[in-house]
């Protein structure tokens, strides 16, 4: 567990940067310029991550079941994960109607993706590392909406064609993911 939580505070950490230190983050990047923030950003994130994949592996060898979800909950998070594919796809489709609306699409994405998997496990394991990433989506939404009302950021209006590929896009990645790649990267499969 304590990989775990070590992967976590350095991957979460370095995404909040700008959630809890703003300036200092701003200041940084001025001080070492763009492109070496942007290397020790991806460093760090890709050994928070290791250290996540690695602690959250170990952990599961050794269950400890805070409660047993009711069997309906697998199903519930099979459908609020699609939900979380198609906002996650938003935030990279130019021009959709959803990032128009809800102008951070990826971060909603992770709050719903971190919910669906709370709601469907009841491992100690699973409660950390998808209760972390909750807290985090949330801190994090709430603070880049202050700096969009800050700034009076304004998102481009949706089309038509845009809402639609992203849409196409989510559920493709949801059906890929869910089929096929979470059972052979994870060991679980949710769906089949």
């Amino acid at each position: 567990m304590a990989l775990l939580i070590l992967g976590l505070v350095i991957f979460l950490g370095v995404h909040s940067t700008r959630i809890v230190a703003d300036g200092w983050r701003t200041a940084m990047v001025a001080r070492m310029g763009p492109l070496p923030w942007k290397a020790l950003y991806a460093l760090l994130s890709v050994v928070g991550f290791v250290l996540i994949v690695w602690g959250f592996g170990l952990a599961r060898q050794q269950p400890v079941q805070l409660w047993m979800p009711p069997r309906g909950m697998r199903h519930l998070a099979s459908l609020l994960t699609l939900i979380s594919f198609v906002l996650v796809a938003a935030a990279y489709v130019p021009r959709n109607a959803i990032k128009a609306r809800l102008h951070h699409p990826m971060v909603l994405g992770v709050k719903v993706w971190a919910l669906s998997h709370l709601l469907a496990n009841g491992n100690i394991a699973h409660v950390v590392l998808f209760g972390s990433f909750l807290v985090w989506a949330v801190l994090n939404f709430r603070a880049a909406r202050a700096r969009d009302r800050a700034a009076g950021t304004v998102y481009p209006a949706g089309t038509a064609s845009g809402t639609g590929i992203t849409v196409v896009a989510g559920v493709a990645a949801w059906a890929l993911f869910a089929f096929w790649a979470h059972g052979y990267l994870i060991g679980i499969r949710p769906i089949g």
